[in-house]
């Protein structure tokens, strides 16, 4: 039997504008129907949610001249359960404690009532730290989600908080520890990273060799976030940033922060990696076509030969990601 097709998504913001747009309904309108279709046909979708959910708590003090506070309401859980039968939602980023700790604790249990599984975060930190492991078409996929930034967001053995870690010096020896239980249960393992600065086009040398130490260790791939803008790919398969995926944000018209990918991971096929092009229509996400999927596919091109990888382009907006020949 073919394996799994497990979608991996970038950031996904519910807050502001796009809980505007849920509080009328149904929450699954924030995606088109075409963005559903594709989801819904893989086995199981990973994302990363960039806010709290929740009615409760006040913008966070913990960081001073913090500009962005993101919260959803309890709706736009069921927004993320409307893209698939299994999905993970990444706690772990610099939005989870937005509105404190309870809003956090929130958040965990809205996605856990909509079955939606909660990574990178929880009531202290073990349960941070602890990678779900999931359905995906009957495939036991394990999860490792974890965040660089902020450290005044971390999780502490009595407080509720994100798997941080400082990624630029090293990957932390409970990071590895924790693959190496999912490595042990799970069937296949990725590890599912908010790294970097914003507004970055391309990999930083110290995330190259993070991802490198991360496949060794065991993980069958690697999927970065938080640059807001797409990065090519490398082989392992390592997709360093995957851009946004839903959100309310002002564009860049160079960097084309509207412009994200959907990748298609399929550990066991013949063909491990496809790439759906998206396009954010401010609060809504639609499949990518005419102009905005030519952009993508020759800035994927561009990217990824930096990378040794090459891209087949398979449809308007689908492209197969292979090793140079």
């Amino acid at each position: 039997m073919p394996g799994p097709t497990i979608g991996l998504l970038g950031d996904v913001m519910l807050g502001r504008r796009v809980a505007d747009r849920l509080a009328p309904g149904p929450p699954a309108d924030v995606w088109s129907n075409r963005m559903r279709a594709v989801c819904s046909a893989c086995d199981a979708i990973v994302l990363n949610l960039e806010c709290c959910i929740s009615t409760r708590g006040s913008p966070t003090d913990l960081i001073p001249g913090k500009p962005f506070f993101f919260r959803a309401p309890p709706a736009g859980a069921e927004a993320l359960r409307a893209l698939g039968t299994s999905v993970v939602a990444s706690v772990a980023n610099n939005h989870a404690l937005d509105f404190g700790q309870q809003a956090l604790l929130d958040t965990v249990t809205h996605l856990g009532n909509a079955a939606v599984a909660a990574a990178g975060a929880g009531a202290d930190v073990d349960a941070a730290r602890r990678g779900p492991i999931v359905s995906a078409g009957g495939t036991r996929l394990g999860v490792l989600a974890l965040s660089d930034h902020p450290r005044e967001y971390a999780a502490g053995s009595e407080r509720p908080g994100i798997a941080y870690a400082e990624l630029a010096r090293a990957v932390p020896d409970w990071a590895f520890a924790e693959l190496a239980r999912l490595r042990l249960e799970a069937d296949v393992v990725v590890a599912f990273l908010h790294w970097g600065a914003n507004m970055t086009d391309s990999p930083a040398g110290w995330q190259r060799k993070r991802a490198g130490e991360l496949l060794d260790a065991g993980a069958d791939a690697v999927a970065g976030h938080s640059a807001h803008i797409f990065h090519g790919i490398a082989g392992g398969p390592v997709l360093y940033d995957l851009g946004d995926a839903l959100d309310d944000y002002a564009v860049d018209l160079d960097l084309r922060n509207d412009l994200g990918v959907l990748a298609l991971w399929r550990p066991f096929g013949d063909r491990e990696l496809e790439l759906v092009g998206l396009t954010l229509e401010y609060c809504r996400t639609d499949l990518a076509q005419g102009d905005d999927a030519d952009w993508i596919a020759r800035r994927l091109s561009r990217a990824c030969a930096s990378l040794g990888t090459r891209v087949e382009r398979l449809d308007e907006a689908r492209f197969a990601v292979t090793a140079k020949a």
